[in-house]
């Protein structure tokens, strides 16, 4: 009848190798074994445990009657193998005792640093006592074995290798198994990981700010006779926050500068102020609400009027009357003053100038209206 074992396995270390023995302990104990070995053999699928390891159970010390029981009650030992080890009194007396109780072939080394049979006590990583004991040529499980291009699958290979050891399966078994899961969550790590990084750039994205650029474009007919739009403060309004910047000209913009991202998208104020007084009723006011982006451009219109609408009346000085019923022609159109004296006409936009010549069948005094100009303008006739 086999002996039953309290412990699947007992780990003998150096104290400068815990850190090893911690993750070792780990890797046993929840290491998920193939469905069909499983059921072939009659294994849980984590058969590998429970794994003593001292410092969860007890200090670290001699071999003491606890400890001593310990050991008998292990079914193997796993020996960290390392310069530390190899130099470490209480290792050498845990393998010696394991080796009396009749368990060589149990002993199992599994390599985190140094090199077998390297001669060099500062290299070597097997405790002098395998090779007093005369104990069999074992390389052990080594976790710097070259096999593949990348540490980290020499280091799972090295597992395998042990674990294949402890439970008497071949290698291959279970290293093919291993090997495509290890595929298969690096895989998702790495969607994963680039899951992560554009969610992350997007929220950097989201929360840089931005630079918005306001442009003004004249959508009216434009006329070459007529002053330019120029000097125009234009008024960002967003949330609370007002901010100001000036275009010279429509070839020009306005930038303002640090917009925080997230009102991208979303609506804003703009207004539009002509600095200069004579052009300040040129075009019309801009006061519009847009989509904030990061160029925006908004159309303004130029006021036909102004210099379309031609008003004045023609006085006679001499009689200090205003005089009726002359035909005058300004622009190509003639029209004849009303019975007040006054002379209304409309010049359509692509003929508009800032001043038009007076042609009249009576002599008058200036032959030019300047624009803008209203029914307080006088032309006045020759004496």
């Amino acid at each position: 009848m086999e002996q039953q074992f309290k412990y699947f396995a007992f780990i003998s270390y150096s104290s400068k190798d815990t850190e090893w023995g911690k993750r070792l302990q780990r890797k046993l104990e929840h290491y998920r074994m193939p469905a069909t070995l499983c059921n072939e053999h009659g294994w849980q699928r984590t058969p590998i445990k429970p794994v003593f390891f001292a410092p969860t159970d007890i200090q670290p010390g001699g071999l003491t009657e606890e400890l001593q029981e310990r050991l008998k009650a292990s079914k193997n030992l796993i020996v960290i193998c390392s310069p530390h080890s190899a130099k470490s009194e209480w290792v050498g007396r845990e393998i010696a005792f394991f080796h009396k109780l009749g368990r060589t072939k149990q002993i199992h080394f599994f390599i985190v640093d140094g090199h077998p049979h390297s001669g060099n006590p500062d290299t070597e990583c097997f405790n002098p006592i395998v090779e007093t004991l005369g104990l069999p040529e074992i390389l052990g499980a080594n976790i710097h074995e070259k096999i593949y291009r990348w540490p980290w699958i020499n280091r799972e290979r090295a597992y395998v290798q042990l674990i294949s050891k402890l439970l008497g399966v071949e290698f291959d078994a279970i290293w093919r198994r291993h090997r495509r899961l290890l595929i298969q969550k690096l895989t998702a790590w790495l969607v994963g990981g680039i899951v992560v990084l554009a969610a992350l750039v997007g929220a950097w994205a989201v929360n840089q700010p931005v630079d918005v650029e306001v442009k003004l474009e004249e959508v009216s007919l434009h006329n070459p006779a007529l002053p330019p739009l120029q000097d125009v403060v234009v008024t960002l309004t967003l949330d609370n926050e007002t901010k100001t910047d000036t275009i010279h000209s429509l070839e020009s913009a306005s930038l303002f500068a640090n917009i925080p991202h997230r009102f991208i998208g979303e609506e804003v104020h703009i207004t539009t102020t002509i600095i200069d007084t004579k052009l300040q009723h040129s075009f019309l006011p801009v006061d519009t609400t847009v989509v904030l982006s990061e160029l925006i451009v908004i159309p303004v219109h130029r006021d036909e009027r102004v210099y379309g609408d031609v008003h004045f009346r023609l006085w006679n000085a001499e009689a200090e009357e205003t005089v009726s019923d002359v035909e005058i022609e300004i622009a190509g159109q003639s029209v004849v003053s009303d019975a007040e004296g006054r002379y209304s006409a409309f010049v359509p936009l692509e003929s508009q100038k800032t001043a038009y010549p007076v042609k009249s069948s009576v002599s008058l005094e200036k032959d030019t209206i300047y624009m803008p100009c209203d029914e307080n303008n006088v032309i006045v006739l020759r004496k």
